[in-house]
């Protein structure tokens, strides 16, 4: 049944916005951060939010890439039946863009062209010197413990680390997207980050719908949830 009010809410609707976390990577193999089997609940020698802080960037180079090599960057995986949904409807001209809190390019991969990427991309890598870009390959393939530009200047990868602050325009673009939207899909995401999470606060459209694995702050206020997979759910839609 809430599948057919899912399928129902979609065919009513003519301006989507969906907005997602991690989630909606697990299905491309890329390990959600907070559930039983993700980052933060495996053994490093810091927790994962130490590593993944600004403090720690420019304090402990090494490590930070060490981890981040290991674990940030998923150059294989491929985009999900939830991506290709998704990149469909836009293409239908039923959705509006994409919100995601993830860096892992998979959206675009699946042919989303308005992607709102609030945490930034692994895909996008900059000398802090010169300002140089660089593919995520260089980072990855780089035989030094802590990349390096041919100027010098240490290389950091575009996503917004703990302590950090999201990008403006970026956050901009996002809440007019919202506010704009007759039907917010929020999926593959706990709710607990913030700023991040409190975006949605500016949806003023018909029905939101919460697509997640486990129970979430929201449920509560959403029209309809659902406790699945999201490639799964979407898939299912025409």
């Amino acid at each position: 049944m809430s599948y057919e009010l899912l399928q129902q809410y979609v065919n009513e609707s003519s301006s989507i916005v969906f907005f997602g976390g991690a989630g909606v990577s697990t299905e491309s193999g890329i390990p959600d951060f907070r559930s039983v089997d993700g980052l933060y609940n495996q053994k490093y020698d810091y927790p994962p939010e130490t590593i993944l802080s600004h403090t720690f960037f420019m304090k402990k180079p090494e490590e930070f890439f060490r981890f981040y090599r290991d674990k940030m960057l998923p150059l294989e995986a491929k985009p999900n039946k939830a991506h290709l949904k998704l990149a469909q409807w836009e293409k239908e001209g039923k959705l509006l863009a994409v919100v995601t809190q993830n860096i892992d390019g998979l959206h675009q991969a699946a042919g989303s062209k308005k992607v709102y990427e609030l945490h930034g991309s692994i895909h996008r890598n900059y000398c802090t010197k010169c300002g140089k870009f660089f593919p995520p390959e260089y980072i990855r393939d780089s035989r030094d413990a802590v990349p390096v530009c041919p100027c010098g200047g240490r290389i950091k990868p575009d996503v917004v680390l703990y302590e950090e602050g999201l990008d403006n325009d970026v956050v901009s673009g996002a809440v007019h997207a919202i506010a704009q939207a007759d039907l917010l899909i929020v999926a593959g995401t706990s709710l607990t980050v913030y700023p991040a999470a409190g975006l949605i606060r500016y949806f003023r459209g018909k029905h939101i719908v919460l697509i997640n694995r486990d129970a979430t702050p929201m449920d509560s206020e959403c029209d309809l949830v659902i406790h699945d997979k999201v490639g799964e759910v979407l898939s299912s839609l025409s």
